[in-house]
């Protein structure tokens, strides 16, 4: 990600890591199948979900309105490609936001899935408070789409 120009802000990045007791490509076959486990994995937090195009992995073009608190929404239209190492990017259409997911196998039955997302953050008093809490609330909801991943691949 580049770095925001000069009086915009920070970078904002919220990173989580979670074990899951799924094989790993079994995991990724999942957070990529954005017209089934995806859609159906998704917290409450996001709503309106549609797949414009494509499906599964890179080529999707999805969006949603994520509801980050009660007065923070974003009607965000993400671009879905894929890493030379497997890992599935996000790129919102409409802000400076960038998601890549990673899966590791973690033992024959297991895996660990990292988000990493970053964004521009804002400036002043209301860019401290974004990123102080914008990754914690961020972390929560990741931690719930996989955890809704994990209960329905078992």
């Amino acid at each position: 990600m580049s770095t925001p120009p000069s009086g915009s802000g920070r970078v904002v990045t919220a990173r989580s890591e979670h074990p899951v007791a799924v094989p790993a490509d079994r995991l990724r076959a999942a957070l990529a199948d954005y017209t089934g486990a995806r859609r159906d994995a998704m917290p409450a937090a996001y709503s309106q979900y549609r797949v414009e195009s494509g499906g599964t992995g890179g080529g999707t073009r999805v969006g949603w309105r994520f509801q980050a608190t009660k007065k923070r929404v974003r009607d965000q239209l993400v671009e879905v490609s894929e890493a030379p190492d497997g890992a599935l990017v996000e790129s919102d259409t409409r802000s400076s936001m960038v998601t890549r997911w990673t899966v590791a196998p973690a033992g024959a039955s297991a895996s660990t899935v990292v988000a990493h997302t970053t964004w521009n953050g804002a400036g002043g008093v209301g860019g401290f408070f974004e990123r102080t809490f914008a990754p914690r609330g961020l972390q929560r909801t990741t931690a719930e789409l996989v955890g809704n991943l994990e209960r329905a691949l078992r």
